[in-house]
């Protein structure tokens, strides 16, 4: 029995596992996110159907995805002391769970941990790098090649990543 999922003769009887999923379906909103805005996926990866009124992957881009997801998972946490993965934290929050429902207690804390959600590609970093001069960046480091891409990545509308000590002595420029 679930929580927030209520067993009707209609749903599958695992509502307790659609209540588990709830705290962490974010790892999967944010992967369908990067998948997109890293060009992963585009629409050219789906397909309708017909039959069902669904759009499916195509098998390589089910793949990437996949990969995808299973990397976000994999990512570490600081909790409790420790870098811990997610699906670690996940397993570790089913068991909080578990014995809060067996000792009759209600400690279940699934707001921590909080994920630190920080966009590198933000647009005060874009507008940072378009203004950037070739002397200005050959005084913090950045070599021409580095700078021409930097530029191009921050004129186009997709995310991109900035290695923390470029982005470090970006932000430092007034």
């Amino acid at each position: 029995m679930g929580y927030l999922h209520e067993f009707i003769g209609c749903q599958t009887k695992q509502s307790l596992v659609y209540d588990l999923q709830e705290p962490f379906g974010w790892l999967v909103d944010l992967s369908v996110i990067q998948a997109f805005e890293s060009k992963t996926l585009d629409l050219h990866d789906f397909y309708f159907t017909g039959d069902d009124y669904r759009y499916r992957f195509e098998p390589d881009a089910r793949q990437r995805f996949i990969d995808l997801i299973r990397e976000r998972f994999n990512s570490g946490v600081s909790y409790k002391g420790r870098v811990l993965r997610w699906d670690t934290i996940i397993e570790q929050k089913a068991m909080e769970l578990s014995r809060a429902l067996i000792n009759g207690t209600s400690a279940v804390d699934f707001a921590t941990p909080s994920p630190k959600l920080e966009r590198v590609d933000g647009q005060d970093i874009r507008t940072k790098i378009l203004a950037l001069t070739s002397s200005q960046a050959k005084q913090i480091g950045i070599g021409r090649s580095t700078l021409h891409h930097l530029r191009k990545k921050a004129k186009a509308n997709r995310s991109f990543n900035v290695y923390s000590a470029t982005r470090t002595e970006l932000q430092s420029l007034s």
